[in-house]
Formats: structure tokens, C-alpha cells, sequence
């Protein structure tokens, strides 16, 4: 996926709430198995590495790697304003 396109997604979702604002106390990772990533909507394969967590209000998120990474850069950034992304 294109980065400003998933960058744009993973704002929406964080301004409608299908993502947490809170950052993830604990993540873990390893090979995907079939996942649907919550960043992109895409199926993480075995052949690509997944990020899962607990967000504080107990929900469980997955992301693909790059996923996570765009993730936690856009709840950075929406925490500082409402801008959105550039």
C-alpha cells in the first residue's frame, strides 16, 4: 500500500476510533498466520512479521511491521493537534 494512502487510513481510524490513541504497554511479534492487520485491512501472511498488542482499555490490535510503525507515528501526531497528517 502507498505510504500517504496508509498514512491517511490510519488517521481515520484513529479519528473514528477503530484505533487506540494509547500507546501499546506490550507488543510482541512474529511470523504472520492469516491475520488481518488493523492498520491496512490487509491479510498478514506467514512470509511478513506481525506486531500484536493490548491496548490499555483491553482491546488486541495487529499490524503489520510497517503498519505498527505508521501507527504509532500518527497517534504521536494527532496527540499534538489536530493537523492531521502532511
Amino acid at each position: 500500500m502507498d505510504k500517504p494512502i496508509l498514512r491517511l487510513l490510519i488517521h481515520e481510524k484513529l479519528v473514528d476510533g477503530r484505533l487506540p490513541h494509547d500507546r501499546i504497554p506490550r507488543t510482541r511479534g512474529g511470523p504472520g498466520n492469516g491475520e488481518t492487520c488493523d492498520g491496512c485491512g490487509e491479510i498478514v501472511t506467514q512470509a511478513q512479521m506481525i506486531m500484536e498488542g493490548t491496548g490499555s482499555g483491553g482491546g488486541t490490535v495487529q499490524f503489520h511491521i510497517a503498519c505498527f510503525y505508521v501507527w504509532e507515528v500518527e497517534r504521536l501526531v494527532s496527540a499534538r493537534g489536530p493537523s492531521g497528517p502532511s
